[in-house]
């Protein structure tokens, strides 16, 4: 427990919040670009490891940063997997196409992933963070979370 019994308490920033709402450990950032994407522990940590030498280190450090995109795969019986494919295939690829971009930037609709059998391997390359973010993208995300549950 931190100060006056609240969780997280004591933290920087006003009210104890930092680039965005403290909630109990974790924080939640009105946008994707307000993450903080660097660590004295992290760099320390990794630093310690001798991974690469020096030289290499900057460039070790601005890949870890790199923002990852969403996959997801389609799993269930046969039929099932095969419905959830043809739905995102004929109603959501379609609909994100016709987006274009979401804040000023262009976005791509997902894509299936080459490597995966049958087309049920997908990619988009929007992050996590933003997929849940988007009004314009809410549909596709609590579709993506139902399917999932």
């Amino acid at each position: 427990m931190g100060r006056g019994g609240k969780r997280g308490g004591g933290r920087g920033g006003k009210n104890g919040k930092s680039n965005g709402h403290v909630n109990g450990d974790r924080q939640t950032y009105k946008s994707f670009d307000d993450l903080r994407r660097d660590n004295d522990g992290f760099r320390k940590y990794y630093i310690a490891q001798k991974l690469v030498s020096e030289e290499e280190f900057p460039l070790l450090m601005e890949s870890m940063r790199s923002v990852l995109p969403t996959n997801f795969r389609i799993t269930g019986s046969r039929q099932q997997a095969n419905d959830i494919r043809e739905q995102i295939m004929n109603e959501f690829v379609p609909f994100i196409k016709e987006l274009r971009n979401i804040d000023g930037e262009e976005i791509e609709p997902p894509h299936p992933l080459e490597w995966y059998p049958n087309n049920f391997g997908w990619q988009f390359t929007i992050p996590r963070v933003a997929l849940k973010k988007s009004k314009e993208l809410s549909k596709f995300h609590s579709f993506l979370v139902t399917e999932t549950e």
